[in-house]
Order: structure tokens, then C-alpha cells, then sequence
């Protein structure tokens, strides 16, 4: 039982209570539409080359535009979902190898000149010229 200082029990309308306050929030409408109109950052690719797949992209004269790095990146996300580790990426006349764990692209060349891929657990086709 709860008692005051002088020993006698409180009457409940003395018993304080700690008030929450409610946040409130101070933003006009035109703070609302500025976040809005921001635009946000273009998504960095996280595809890497290492130096011998450059080396072989300039050999063969390929070079990818930005939209050719989304679409490899889009590949590489399908295939880190399904748990592949190392993968064979044909994207139109291109053969791309990639440790997909690394998010590397091992080596490159043309998918003509392609006869044996060994040490590979998966392979993906994007069908879309560039």
C-alpha cells in the first residue's frame, strides 16, 4: 500500500502518472512535396571486371553502355538468389564468366569463339541486343 511522507495512504486523485506526449509534426505541405520531387541517385553498378576479362573486352573491341551493366547486374542478382557461385553469362555475341559470390566478372569473349566452359555451375541468356 502506498503512504505519502506523513504515513498516510495517498487518495488516488493524488497518485501522478507520467503523460505521454504525442510527437507532433511540424512540416508544411511544401516540405512534403520537395522530399517528393527529389530524385533519387542512380543505383551503382556492383559488377567489377577483373583486369584479365578487361583486358579481353578491348582485345574483342566490346564495350557496355550503362544500360548493359543493369542488365548484367540484373543477372547476376538471378543468380545470387538462386545460389550459384560460378556462372556463364551469354548476353548476344559476349561470353561472360562471373564468380557470382564476388560479383566479378572472371574473363570475356565472344560467344562464337566459345567451345568448352568447364568449372561452372550455372549459365544465364540475356536475349536482349544491345
Amino acid at each position: 500500500m502506498l503512504q505519502n511522507i506523513h504515513g498516510v495512504p495517498p487518495q488516488v486523485s493524488q497518485v501522478k502518472t507520467k503523460e505521454t506526449k504525442q510527437a507532433t509534426i511540424d512540416r508544411t505541405f511544401k516540405s512534403f512535396m520537395q522530399e517528393a520531387l527529389i530524385v533519387p541517385e542512380k543505383k551503382t553498378t556492383t559488377v567489377t571486371f577483373s583486369n584479365h576479362a578487361q583486358k579481353r573486352l578491348d582485345q574483342h573491341g566490346f564495350t557496355l553502355s550503362y544500360t548493359d551493366m543493369q542488365r548484367l547486374e540484373e543477372a547476376v542478382e538471378t543468380l545470387e538468389a538462386k545460389g550459384s557461385e560460378n556462372s556463364l553469362i551469354l548476353y548476344d555475341d559476349l561470353a561472360l564468366i562471373a564468380s557470382i559470390k564476388n560479383k566479378t566478372v572472371i574473363t570475356a569473349l565472344k560467344s562464337t569463339e566459345m567451345s568448352e566452359v568447364t568449372n561452372i555451375d550455372s549459365a544465364i541468356q540475356i536475349n536482349q541486343k544491345r
